[in-house]
């Protein structure tokens, strides 16, 4: 792509972003177009999803919390799960959490910084009684902090199930697409991706916010990319993670390392594009693929997980809050800014020359 196509694809891009007309969307063209963009043009595929990003949601970013309710042992076969069906991965593997359990832990992200708590149980679905379960948990966690936002990730729903999370507390539900329909058999033999657009609808359709998004990184083409992508923007979530794969060992996707840093804040670039309004968030697989270049992306996305996620360790969540400080950003809620003065970074040398300790090098 030439410098004048570029101009006038970013241009093109940032004029649909900032007006989030959904009567002229950004076409499967121009997402293709994105994708498809050299290293050298990536500050300026940034630099135009950062206005569309600054439209929206100005400078915050939105913490959010996971408390993984229930760890491995899961019947469905996903092949990217470290917690599915024959999964040899070394995952942390519990049952149920009691509400006293849970809450402690989403107190912990409440006082990081997280305005919502998410509640993710392995497993197809819940049956009517882990819902119960889940509902004197919301009650346990709303006891403690009655003004964080609550989220729940159980898999698919039936009959009424949603309805019952909404009557007990829970804001926003998630149900991730993962991939386009067209190749959701490469990765999934148990179920369908019709099953997941359905339980993202009964959500919906029950007063939940919600929340839905992909993992990019499986193998899958850049068509596929965009397709879900489109998707989920047909079916309008109010927010969108979007996963870079944390390739487990002891999993069908060990050893797929396909996500260079600069190919992974391409595909956040396209996301914002494509749903511009969305709070796009960044989730798992963030610290592996993205590494030193974690800040650029925080001029993309608005929303990210704060700490460690399901089953994979993230960095330190004073690291994630000192990395949005630094780059301009601020944490949606927080009383102040963080701190500029950094005494702690502050140390005298003393290896290399002039002692007998081996140099920095």
């Amino acid at each position: 792509m030439d410098a004048a196509d570029l101009t006038a694809l970013l241009s093109s891009l940032v004029e649909k972003g900032l007006r989030a007309d959904r009567d002229d969307p950004v076409t499967r063209e121009e997402a293709l177009a994105v994708l498809a963009t050299s290293d050298d043009d990536l500050l300026d595929v940034l630099a135009a999803a950062g206005r569309v990003r600054r439209r929206w949601f100005d400078n915050r970013v939105k913490l959010n919390y996971l408390v993984n309710l229930k760890s491995g042992l899961c019947p469905e076969d996903c092949f990217y799960c470290s917690q599915r069906l024959g999964s040899e991965a070394g995952v942390l593997k519990y049952t149920w959490l009691s509400p006293g359990q849970a809450a402690e832990a989403a107190s912990a992200g409440v006082a990081g910084g997280a305005r919502r708590v998410c509640l993710v149980a392995s497993g197809r679905g819940p049956t009517d009684r882990d819902v119960d379960r889940v509902c004197r948990t919301v009650g346990a966690i709303r006891e403690q902090n009655p003004q964080v936002e609550v989220c729940a990730c159980l898999g698919f729903l039936g009959d009424g199930q949603a309805e019952r999370l909404r009557e007990a507390g829970v804001d926003a539900y998630n149900h991730n697409l993962n991939t386009s329909e067209a190749t959701y058999g490469d990765i999934c033999t148990t179920h369908e991706y019709a099953d997941r657009v359905d339980t993202v609808q009964r959500a919906q359709f029950a007063g939940l916010s919600p929340c839905s998004g992909l993992i990019a990184g499986m193998g899958e083409s850049d068509e596929d990319l965009v397709d879900v992508v489109l998707a989920l923007r047909d079916l309008d979530p109010d927010s969108v993670p979007v996963n870079l794969l944390v390739p487990f060992d002891g999993t069908p996707l060990a050893g797929t390392w396909e996500l260079t840093p600069q190919r992974a804040l391409r595909i956040l670039a396209m996301v914002r594009f494509v749903c511009p309004d969305a709070e796009v968030r960044l989730a798992a697989g963030r610290e592996v693929h993205l590494r030193t270049l974690q800040p650029l992306a925080l001029h993309v996305v608005n929303s990210l997980f704060l700490g460690d996620y399901l089953t994979s360790e993230g960095q330190a969540g004073r690291a994630d809050r000192e990395m949005i400080a630094d780059a301009g950003f601020v944490v949606e809620g927080a009383d102040a800014p963080g701190e500029a003065a950094r005494p702690d970074l502050v140390a005298a040398r003393r290896r290399g020359a002039g002692t007998d300790v081996p140099p920095n090098a």
